[in-house]
């Protein structure tokens, strides 16, 4: 008998709960309706243009949509405001490439610069071996001419006899030209 008792108590305070639930949720749902009401009037009209803002799939936008539908104050005003918005966002864009074009332009100047100043040590240098390598060949001219001189003097000298001593001479013999002395 006592687990009859429990178990119908508990089947009461089951019932006694779920009424309260349902007696929230109905007075929920009428406050909530009175209260969106309130703040917007009745639309008089029937028109069947779209809003101007269009909202993501899913999202309840009927609270946006039904106030400011008809009232063509709140309609001029989110026009100029959506107006605005882009017109700002796109000179923000603007202005972020103006700003993007200015530094790539400081990037090209200061790599031409660069480049300029490079040319510069390249024809330095091309003109430093250039300089360098006439001097080699007059060098080289200058030298054979002195080792012709040096053959004719030595020619002469031994016609008129001279004789070089093979252990005091520190005069080699050039190519070409042999060296003999007479004993």
């Amino acid at each position: 008998m006592n687990a009859q008792r429990k178990h119908l108590h508990g089947n009461v305070m089951l019932l006694v709960v779920m009424g309260m639930m349902g007696l929230s949720i109905i007075g929920y749902i009428v406050v909530s309706s009175s209260v969106r009401h309130t703040y917007c009037p009745p639309c008089v009209c029937d028109c069947s243009s779209q809003s101007l803002l269009s909202f993501p799939k899913g999202f309840n936008h009927s609270f946006f949509t039904d106030c400011t539908k008809h009232d063509p104050e709140v309609n001029e005003e989110m026009e100029k405001s959506i107006t605005d918005l882009l017109s700002e966002e796109l000179k923000l864009t603007e202005a972020e490439a103006q700003k993007n074009h200015r530094r790539v332009d400081m990037a090209f100047l200061e790599a031409k610069q660069m480049a300029s100043q490079y040319q510069k040590e390249a024809n330095k240098c091309n003109s430093g071996m250039e300089t360098c390598e006439e001097a080699r060949e007059k060098a080289e001219a200058a030298l054979a001419a002195q080792k012709e001189l040096t053959a004719m003097w030595q020619q002469r000298a031994q016609q008129k006899g001279w004789r070089e001593d093979p252990l005091r001479s520190r005069v080699k013999p050039t190519k070409g030209t042999t060296m003999t002395t007479h004993t």
